[in-house]
């Protein structure tokens, strides 16, 4: 079995429509790359004769660019770091804790990942767009949706101080859930 011989790299990226684990393997002897995205071939370049370099693809149903650089660090080591849209894995992820909410919870069973862009106000409900309702309330606005006929609902609230701005809150059968650390 060939397959995952020259594996250099395992990265695990959250998205919106999901976590994506990204494999990579390089062949420093016959200049081979291949990229999977989860589990499936993206790339493969056999006899690269240049060992160093970057190999460009897509991840997810939102086609968020992605980027594997391949640096010499010493000899015969290499050096491979993932950027997603331009910004290192550890800079994106940073930013998208600023730009989205998420939230697991299990309903009769299943589990869901349901993920808030507070910039466009989209929702997420593993890896689908869900169709949304938003409506103003007396202290902010709610956007509801059904997950598995049970109603949902975020509330967007402001927190009453700047550095903090509006809080999020998904609320699902009138309980709250709170928010999860990815």
């Amino acid at each position: 079995l060939e397959k995952m011989t020259d594996l250099v790299a395992v990265w695990e990226v959250a998205l919106s429509d999901g976590v994506h684990k990204i494999e990579f393997e390089h062949g420093t002897t016959s200049g081979k790359r291949v990229v999977y995205v989860d589990g499936k071939e993206e790339i493969r370049r056999e006899w690269m004769f240049k060992l160093v370099g970057k190999e460009t693809f897509t991840v997810g149903a939102t086609k968020t660019k992605a980027a594997i650089n391949i640096d010499a660090v010493s000899g015969f080591a290499y050096e491979y770091t993932l950027e997603i849209n331009g910004k290192s894995l550890k800079q994106y992820m940073e930013n998208r804790l600023k730009t989205t909410n998420t939230w697991i919870l299990n309903l009769g069973g299943t589990d869901y990942r349901i993920v808030l862009e507070k910039d466009t106000m989209d929702v997420w409900c593993n890896g689908q767009k869900m169709e949304t309702a938003g409506e103003f309330v007396e202290d902010g606005t709610e956007t509801h949706f059904t997950v598995a006929d049970h109603g949902c609902c975020i509330k967007a609230v402001s927190s009453g101080k700047r550095k903090e701005g509006i809080i999020h809150t998904l609320i699902v059968d009138n309980r709250e859930i709170p928010e999860a650390v990815e």
